[in-house]
């Protein structure tokens, strides 16, 4: 990824920046302690742990809650210099929630040049000269956002000002969704779905590294259900002495593609969990035995549409 500093595996603030998320048990992880102190401390030490462990890439959204305001206070006492680590984030959703988790919806989508305008005003008065990377939070083909001039030309002038630009997607038509922004030719990275259960968007990642673009690669464990609490046998089984959210990230970390794989981590134990995946060997017979755990796309993105806010 030119001229940004990143590790192989990232940190995602989805989990850390507001009481509510649909990863399996994240209201147990939280033990409900979610008043906006107690979770300010949480995330620190999760972002500490992160940076003692090597981790260089931190990835936020205006709709994570907090979480913008709580890497900020981070990277403020931790005495972080821009760029000493690159920080991202994703314009596009709103956070409706009202730090509550029964708020249905709890976030709105509005991919339009005056969200974008908005947004991103709002990111850089709490990140300041620290965001380096700010991205379109879920773009999909029938969102429009890639074919409208006016985001387009807004993301532009970011660029011009020395901000990289990213894309992120969702969805089952991932792929197609990735070659559109390729022909686009302003974005420097994209972000993508991929694990064990929806490979589908593998080739236009492939694409995407190949015309020079950094891709980062999140839902690595699919929102929980490739955890010990996804009770999965067949990873179970496999992962032996590893544990089953190592074996999922070194899936991800084997793709030649692929330049930062996202932790959602909630606890420091998670945290540590997913990185002990730097340590994991996988091959191409490892890859064999966990083939039956993948999905068709349309199944994959309906049960992850039906997982319940913790």
């Amino acid at each position: 990824m030119r001229g940004l500093v990143v590790s192989p595996i990232g940190l995602g603030l989805a989990a850390l920046g507001r009481p509510g998320y649909i990863n399996l048990g994240h209201g147990e992880d939280l033990r409900g302690r979610t008043d906006v102190d107690a979770m300010e401390r949480n995330a620190h030490r999760v972002l500490d742990a992160a940076l003692d462990g090597g981790v260089r890439y931190f990835d936020a959204a205006r709709s994570y809650g907090k979480a913008e305001a709580f890497l900020a206070s981070w990277l403020e006492r931790r005495g972080l210099r821009p760029g000493e680590v690159t920080v991202g984030s994703k314009w596009g959703y709103t956070y409706t929630a009202g730090w509550r988790v029964d708020t249905d919806p709890a976030e709105v989508k509005d991919l339009s040049a005056a969200t974008l305008r908005r947004q991103l005003a709002e990111s850089r008065a709490i990140l300041g000269p620290h965001l380096r990377l700010y991205q379109i939070h879920s773009a999909t083909l029938e969102s429009g956002v890639l074919g409208d001039r006016e985001v387009l030309e807004e993301l532009r002038r970011l660029r011009e000002e020395g901000v990289a630009v990213g894309v992120s997607v969702t969805g089952p038509l991932q792929a197609e969704t990735i070659r559109r922004a390729l022909e686009v030719k302003i974005f420097d990275t994209v972000q993508a779905t991929w694990n064990l259960l929806e490979r589908s968007a593998g080739p236009a990642l492939a694409e995407a590294h190949a015309a020079g673009l950094g891709v980062l690669v999140k839902e690595v464990l699919a929102n929980g259900r490739l955890t010990a609490r996804g009770g999965d046998s067949l990873l179970i089984r496999i992962a032996a002495e590893r544990t089953p959210d190592a074996l999922a990230f070194a899936a991800v970390l084997a793709q030649p593609w692929a330049d930062v794989a996202l932790s959602g981590a909630t606890t420091v134990e998670q945290l540590r969990s997913n990185l002990t995946a730097l340590e994991v060997g996988y091959d191409d017979e490892l890859d064999r035995r966990l083939s039956p755990l993948a999905e068709e796309p349309a199944a994959y993105w309906s049960t992850r549409a039906a997982l319940p806010w913790n």
